[in-house]
């Protein structure tokens, strides 16, 4: 496989140009139960999602390295049903009998649904116009075996999601997020435009969405964790918002759970994969 530069972008992300006219540029919708993984990214000493798809690439790429980027860096624990990865490749293995390859050499805690050939300049990180994550939260008095691995699991407590719905919606726009930001962010500043947010009961599951042009580190498990203290009534409407809008961390301790998080949809200005593929969120059964 050549490569003919490697530069390091701002954010630390090395960005591959692309010159040799044998290299195709490779997306694929990538779903993964993020139960045992420290996360996307790979880690020294802890297993890493990327860590186990390259290393399947690699096999299938006659054993030359592989390098993958990916639209959103899940935390450890937390699942997607639609990530988006993007490779260079030389291997002449058509665009879309990737996925099936891959999935022969991966896990079945990593399912790669779909494969496509993109643009050389195409970017599944930098490309992207939107993330779209999902939270699900199980308000019950009893446990559920089935559902605990994908939720966060709220006995204590019956929540009121119109109050939390109201309370959320008040963070649609561009705002500085500081107060909902993890220490360790490499990011240079913490101002992002949260485009759209959903609230939803249905029975004892209640589920948030939460779509941003961009995340800080950690922001929706810190963002859940506030909206379901005002749910249980310990955190008032006012007090919720006057805590993001001061942009202080302090008063914001605990995150929820990382085990409800899901990343559901990756949007792009042009539509890069089938609708069935990129819209599909494997924790819709828990609804």
């Amino acid at each position: 496989m050549l490569l003919s530069k490697i530069n390091k972008s701002a954010f630390g992300t090395e960005i591959i140009d692309i010159h040799q006219s044998s290299l195709r540029r490779i997306a694929l919708c990538l779903q993964y139960d993020g139960s045992s993984y420290c996360g996307w990214q790979r880690q020294i000493n802890a297993l890493s999602v990327q860590e186990v798809l390259e290393a399947a690439l690699t096999k299938l790429n006659n054993c030359h390295p592989v390098i993958t980027f990916a639209a959103g860096r899940t935390d450890a624990g937390v699942h997607a049903a639609a990530q988006v990865v993007h490779f260079d490749t030389d291997n002449p293995i058509p665009a879309h009998r990737w996925a099936s390859a891959l999935n022969g050499y991966l896990p079945s805690s990593i399912r790669v649904y779909e494969a496509t050939q993109v643009p050389s300049n195409w970017h599944a990180c930098y490309s992207a116009i939107y993330r779209r994550y999902r939270y699900t939260v199980l308000n019950s008095r009893q446990p559920n075996l089935f559902l605990a691995p994908y939720s966060w699991h709220r006995y204590k407590d019956t929540l009121d999601e119109c109050i939390m719905r109201r309370s959320m919606g008040k963070l649609v726009g561009e705002h500085d997020f500081s107060a909902f930001q993890r220490a360790g962010s490499s990011r240079s500043h913490s101002i992002t435009t949260i485009q759209d947010v959903k609230v939803q009961r249905h029975g004892e599951l209640i589920v948030l969405e939460i779509q941003a042009s961009g995340f800080l580190y950690g922001m929706v498990r810190l963002i859940v964790s506030q909206l379901v203290e005002v749910g249980a009534g310990r955190l008032s409407e006012f007090e919720f918002e006057r805590r993001w809008r001061s942009k202080h961390r302090s008063e914001i301790n605990e995150a929820a759970p990382a085990q409800g998080l899901c990343l559901v949809q990756v949007g792009y200005p042009q539509k890069v994969f089938s609708t069935t593929s990129i819209n599909y969120d494997f924790t819709s059964f828990l609804i």
